[in-house]
């Protein structure tokens, strides 16, 4: 009886981190599917080959082996890095050179997986800490859209779905403050489901798509046929590869940081090399590149449940969603406001533990203040201003819109100019 308890905890902590993804794992194959032209097959192709490989990747993040596998609590999901570049590449080269471009990157991400890795000593504390506080603030517009109805919803920021977002905000604090153990663990489950229950009662929630969609799918290698090798376009996805390397090491740091297990060069090159290895099978089955979601740090914080057991089923779920598109038509139909009223409270965990791992800092050395203050607000206004840097070439556009890129570039950049005096971030001990 309680090794029947244990299991069904466990794949309910892992269908929590799976929905706590599950929202942006689906966008990047429908925006980029619409802004290619694909037709209703090829989309529904593109929604479940993503969920199917976004599983793969994270199975081989977690398995930690001599060659490959960062072995934390890690998902991976498409990046959104690349949606913007993927649509220049398709217009410009055709889908094929898309799917080139993502094969190539990724075997030079695995070759050069080693050298990634030492770049170790370029985040210490005072980086680390900053980077994580970053991914939290840009993470924060996506939930309080979200929140509203969705961006370009017909009913945004009608007073039924602020209502209906900061309800499931308040119902899951309730949990937190009256229940402790297993109840905690899965507030964050419990208030989409409390959410999505209130929202069918309001009429908003539209269970067409489910009936409509298929039983089984095949993953299938080439399926929109063979890739073709544009030089311009390998270096372009190359670049998108290293910005998500980038954004993967600022999770890797915070989740190791909650599991107190010190990184070391060989594990960030075994992280990034398995990252490499899903960007190359994503490419191969006609899917994205890949990255650690810091939505699921805000999870493992709330939930104190470090195991990557856990992430391991979350995995194997998101694959065999793959595999059945009605099983994965089910879980759209949470509806937007739910989504968002849920996100406010694990992206602001992030932000806390960004905060909590700034404790260590020595807030008397001028060099660490202006570190976290222009990564921070440069981060925060890159993320608000989006079109900012929109006048910039083709391979600095890549760059500078993302928020968490440009905060985290900011912060290696200035930690390494003042030479600040702060142990190696394979040494964090917050």
């Amino acid at each position: 009886m309680k090794e029947q308890q244990n299991s069904f905890q466990l794949l309910m902590l892992g269908l929590q981190h799976m929905l706590a993804m599950y929202a942006g794992a689906i966008l990047v194959p429908l925006i980029v599917g619409a802004a290619i032209g694909l037709n209703a097959g090829q989309l529904t192709y593109l929604i479940a080959i993503d969920l199917f490989m976004c599983g793969a990747a994270t199975l081989l993040q977690l398995w930690k082996n001599r060659y490959f596998g960062i072995g934390l609590p890690v998902v991976l999901g498409c990046t959104f890095t690349a949606v913007g570049p993927m649509i220049s590449i398709g217009s410009i080269y055709g889908v094929s050179a898309i799917y080139g471009a993502i094969i190539a990157a990724g075997l030079i991400v695995v070759l050069a997986a080693g050298f990634f890795g030492k770049l170790v000593r370029f985040f210490p504390p005072v980086v680390t800490g900053s980077v994580v506080m970053i991914i939290g603030i840009s993470l924060i517009p996506t939930a309080m859209n979200n929140l509203a109805g969705g961006e370009g919803s017909k009913d945004f920021g009608s007073l039924g779905n602020v209502l209906l977002g900061f309800a499931v905000t308040a119902f899951i604090l309730v949990l937190f403050y009256f229940f402790k153990g297993f109840i905690r663990s899965i507030a964050i489950l419990l208030g989409l489901a409390a959410g999505t229950a209130a929202a069918f009662f309001m009429g908003k929630v539209d269970l067409s798509e489910v009936a409509e969609a298929s039983w089984v799918h095949v993953p299938s290698i080439f399926y929109f046929g063979t890739p073709t090798f544009e030089l311009p376009a390998i270096l372009t996805m190359l670049l998108v590869a290293i910005v998500s390397l980038v954004e993967s090491t600022g999770v890797y740091f915070a989740l190791s940081d909650m599991t107190n297990r010190k990184l070391t060069e060989k594990d960030l090159g075994k992280g990034y090399r398995a990252e490499g290895l899903a960007i190359v099978l994503g490419g191969l089955f006609n899917a994205f590149p890949y990255t650690a979601f810091s939505q699921n740090v805000g999870i493992v914080q709330l939930s104190k449940i470090k195991s990557i057991h856990v992430i391991a089923i979350t995995g194997f779920m998101l694959m065999a969603i793959g595999l059945m598109p009605k099983a994965a038509a089910l879980t759209t139909v949470i509806p937007n406001a739910v989504l968002g009223g849920a996100m406010i409270v694990m992206f602001g965990m992030v932000i806390s533990y960004g905060i909590k791992m700034l404790s260590g800092v020595d807030f008397e050395t001028q060099g660490n203040l202006l570190i976290i203050a222009s990564s921070v607000s440069l981060g925060l206004g890159a993320t608000t201003v989006p079109a900012l840097f929109s006048s910039l070439p083709g391979a600095a556009s890549v760059l500078t819109g993302s928020g968490i890129v440009i905060g985290s570039l900011t912060a290696i950049a200035l930690n390494t100019f003042f030479q600040c005096k702060q142990p190696h971030g394979a040494e964090i001990n917050t």
